[in-house]
């Protein structure tokens, strides 16, 4: 392979990677029930709605089943305002509560779109473990201000 190419498991040449979702339910002994979200692909306006309704609904059966749900955007890539705008909707209901989804992993273009629109119910961890740890001192304490552990 030449300097400068693509791998060829990361050439799309039909367009943007496509959006995989799936939850991952998880016992830890610090924060207990943990179900994380994992995205994988590109949001864009094509897909935004749906990528919405999804994490929407994996944080209302996470709070329905008692567990921390958490977003993990490692391999995301949020390819329009739209996207961010999905992210924006689904955790209203936790911005509305005073609470925020820890999201872990975001590539930079995502975290910077993220700090920028200043989304109440979302909060930025470097790490699965940055995340978790800041779940279990909420959970002792109480929430902490600020908006990421980045």
């Amino acid at each position: 392979m030449e300097k400068g190419q693509l791998s060829r498991p990361r050439a799309r040449p039909g367009g943007p990677a496509p959006l995989l979702l799936q939850t991952v339910h998880e016992h830890r002994p610090e924060t207990g029930a943990v179900s994380i979200l994992k995205a994988r692909g590109t949001v864009d306006a094509s897909n935004a709605v749906e990528f919405s309704e999804a994490l929407a609904e994996h944080i209302a059966q996470a709070d329905r089943a008692d567990e921390h749900a958490v977003l993990d955007m490692t391999e995301v890539y949020l390819a329009c305002a739209a996207a961010v705008r999905s992210v924006d909707r689904a955790t209203g209901v936790l911005a509305f509560s005073g609470r925020a989804l820890p999201v872990v992993q975001p590539r930079p273009h995502v975290r910077e779109a993220l700090r920028a629109a200043g989304l109440p119910g979302v909060r930025v961890h470097a790490t699965i473990a940055s995340a978790l740890s800041a779940l279990e001192a909420r959970r002792r304490t109480g929430p902490a201000p600020g908006g990421t552990d980045w």
